[in-house]
């Protein structure tokens, strides 16, 4: 009678005492793509939704077309808060002069003026609580956190406060978005779930 070989076990690498720094996360082989460190831990992602891509794929494009020179649009890239947390916001806009290596895998939090996270029901609890407190005590003077609510994009836009250090809601955007900061932006919200027709012929 043949004997099944046993499945093997997945081998997960064994945590530091205190938790994996940033510098891990470049080194650590077999990670999952857009792994993040959130206070020592790894947290990976689910697979995307059509809307997250959709919405990621949206705000990159526009505003790469919206920002002024001296600033750089990336997306799904991580940015060093501190040794424990290396997050990856889904888009960012930094000081252009922080490009500076076509090799390079992060960029510091104080070069980031906005971060923008598009919420999938996982990441919800980060989204809406971990990282804005985080981005907020790093610095960055703007957070955009996007959700679907019934299949609709609604953006809801926070600024930095700077007696406080705490991000204050400065406007809950539907269908249409105009914000002057941190530069002029008047987007059309339901381009992100509209469904891309042929145009008319004849």
């Amino acid at each position: 009678m043949s004997i099944e070989p046993e499945a093997s076990e997945p081998r997960w690498a064994v945590p530091p005492e205190g938790g994996w720094t940033a510098d891990d996360l470049d080194t650590l082989p077999n990670l999952p793509p857009h792994t993040e460190l959130i206070d020592g831990s790894l947290v990976f992602v689910s697979p995307q939704t059509l809307f997250h891509s959709r919405a990621v794929d949206f705000f990159n494009w526009q505003l790469q077309s919206l920002a002024p020179p001296e600033l750089e649009v990336v997306r799904e890239f991580t940015i060093d808060i501190d040794r424990y947390n290396r997050p990856e916001p889904d888009v960012i806009v930094v000081d252009g002069d922080v490009i500076q290596d076509p090799n390079q895998t992060r960029f510091p939090a104080e070069s980031v003026r906005l971060a923008i996270e598009v919420v999938s029901p996982e990441s919800r609890s980060r989204d809406r609580e971990t990282k804005p407190v985080k981005y907020a005590r790093a610095t960055i003077p703007h957070y955009w956190r996007v959700e679907n609510h019934d299949g609709r994009a609604v953006v809801y836009v926070f600024e930095r406060e700077p007696a406080t250090g705490a991000y204050t809601s400065t406007g809950i955007f539907h269908d249409r978005m105009k914000v002057s900061v941190p530069f002029t932006v008047d987007l059309d919200l339901t381009a992100i779930t509209a469904r891309r027709r042929a145009a008319d012929r004849g």
